[in-house]
Parts: structure tokens; C-alpha cells; sequence
């Protein structure tokens, strides 16, 4: 059974940095282009950036966090990290890493898009 399983999460200062990792099992995702999306209470999951499949080398992030956060990933180890740089508090979120499983060159920011997804860790960050 195929499975996302995010961790990293915590409490942290503003402006600290974090890295959020996402490990996918039961089935690779190498290929596959992979997203980050964040569900702050009282609002809606959004899509906060993905990755294309192994060998496209692209990234999309939405642009409230461009320029303090970082996509990457290692498909040896079937691991996606989500680096947090200068966090501030509207950042706090309970985060997802999800999969597409159609797409692995075009990344999209619609949820429904995404068909596997992890069960969130929680990042809080104080002021």
C-alpha cells in the first residue's frame, strides 16, 4: 500500500529554520512530481510548493514563501524535504506532502490533482 509519511514538525522561534521530510513507501514516487501543502486553523489546505519527477530539476512555490523556502529531493531515498527559512507565525500549519501520481514534469497547485497524501505534522511558530 502505498504510503506519505511527513515528519520534522515542531515548535520553533520565528525566523529559526526547519526542514520538513516526506518519505514515501509501498510503491516509488521518484517520477513523480511531488507537493507541499499547509492548513492553517479555520482555513483552507493550500499548496505551498512541488517538484517535479527525477530529471526535470523543477520547482513552483506559492509566493508567500518564495525566497524562504527550499524543495528538494533525494529519490535514492525516496525523500522529499520542505526547507523553512525565516519563519514567521502565519506559517503555522499543519503541513502535507502529497503526490501526483499523472503528472511528473507539470506541477500543479490544485489539491485534487494530488492522489496520495501523508497525515501532516504540525509546525507552530511563535513570535
Amino acid at each position: 500500500q502505498a504510503q506519505l509519511v511527513e515528519s520534522g514538525g515542531g515548535l520553533v522561534r520565528a525566523g529559526d529554520s526547519l526542514r520538513l521530510s516526506c518519505t514515501g513507501s509501498g510503491r516509488t514516487f521518484r517520477n513523480n512530481v511531488m507537493g507541499w501543502f499547509r492548513q492553517a486553523p479555520g482555513k483552507d489546505r493550500e499548496f505551498v510548493g512541488g517538484i517535479s519527477g527525477h530529471g526535470f530539476g523543477s520547482t513552483l512555490y506559492t509566493d508567500s514563501v518564495k525566497g524562504r523556502f527550499t524543495i528538494s529531493r533525494d529519490d535514492a531515498s525516496e525523500t522529499v524535504y520542505l526547507q523553512m527559512n525565516s519563519r514567521l507565525p502565519e506559517d503555522t500549519a499543519v503541513y502535507y506532502c502529497a503526490a501526483d501520481r499523472h503528472h511528473f514534469r507539470e506541477i500543479l497547485t490544485a489539491r485534487v490533482e494530488y492522489d496520495y497524501w501523508g497525515q501532516g505534522t504540525q509546525v507552530t511558530v511563535s513570535s
